[in-house]
């Protein structure tokens, strides 16, 4: 499957913005400093839009999930 494929529904990140493909995850991770790149609950995203981007089927919701998980993780910190 291409990057380009888009999630069953859009990942919001802000009330303003959300991700709407894998590719759009991909870049929103990337984006954010080394540190936090490297946190386990950004990994398990990063490995799951990979599978996703590869493999298609189930792993696009699984990469959705992922980066609602990590988003949420993310939000939790102080």
């Amino acid at each position: 499957m291409p990057w380009s494929t888009a999630f069953d529904d859009p990942v919001r990140v802000s009330n303003k913005r959300a991700l709407l493909t894998l590719q759009e995850a991909a870049d929103y991770i990337m984006q954010l400093p080394e540190d936090a790149q490297h946190e386990a609950h950004w990994q398990t995203a990063i490995e799951t839009l990979i599978n996703a981007a590869e493999t298609g089927g189930g792993w696009v919701m699984f990469a959705r999930i992922a980066m609602l998980r990590a988003l949420n993780a993310a939000n939790r910190r102080p």
